[in-house]
């Protein structure tokens, strides 16, 4: 089957490993897309050494004016700046703001979060340690469409984890990131050859296999 190429605009926050993962699966030629740029709002945020590192646009955007979300000038100069590097898909990688209607409706069903828990089961911070704490014998992470809410978007896949006796929520996380970084590029591949439609909360997925190598 061929694919679309995906034109990737990345936000993130904090070290960027789910953007390496993208970076990765693109290299090796696993998902037929490009990354045109990372945008952060922390000045300093590995994230954007990684984008610089692979010859990636990295820029840091100003948010200071709200505490939790990406809104006002800060949210119209990210949509400037991702329509002016050619931006189709937006991912977010760690990105610890809570984006608002106005992105949404620049990229209606093409804005992707992942989260570190089987939602809808533990939204918000920490969700691996709510999982722990909870007792729960399975966690995992999911990949969603964005909307208004947080972490309540169409899921798109999810991966599972066992919780093994004696976890801590270090050693939980680090297992669940690696599903994650496995999830992302896998999503996105779907997306990339056509096979996804949102009905509803649903995410139907037809009976087509992606080939990322096709172009």
């Amino acid at each position: 089957m061929r694919t679309k190429k995906l034109h990737i605009g990345v936000l993130g926050s904090g070290a960027g490993s789910n953007m390496q993962s993208v970076v990765d699966a693109v290299q090796v030629k696993k998902l037929n897309a490009e990354i045109n740029i990372v945008i952060s709002d922390v000045a300093g945020a590995t994230i954007l050494d990684r984008a610089r590192t692979h010859n990636i646009p990295a820029h840091w955007l100003d948010c200071s004016a709200y505490r939790t979300k990406l809104d006002g000038e800060a949210e119209r100069a990210c949509i400037q700046l991702m329509n002016d590097h050619g931006v189709d898909t937006v991912v977010l990688a760690g990105f610890m703001r809570i984006v608002k209607r106005r992105l949404l409706d620049a990229f209606p069903n093409r804005v992707l979060n992942i989260h570190p828990a089987l939602l809808p089961a533990f939204p918000g911070l920490y969700a691996w340690k709510q999982a722990l704490d909870y007792g729960v014998k399975v966690a995992g992470c999911t990949v969603h469409f964005v909307d208004d809410g947080t972490d309540t978007g169409p899921i798109i896949l999810q991966k599972t984890v066992p919780v093994l006796e004696g976890d801590t929520p270090e050693t939980l996380h680090a297992r669940i990131q690696e599903q994650e970084h496995l999830a992302y590029p896998e999503a996105l591949r779907l997306i990339s050859a056509g096979c996804l439609r949102v009905e509803g909360r649903r995410v139907i997925m037809n009976d087509s296999t992606p080939d990322a190598s096709a172009r």
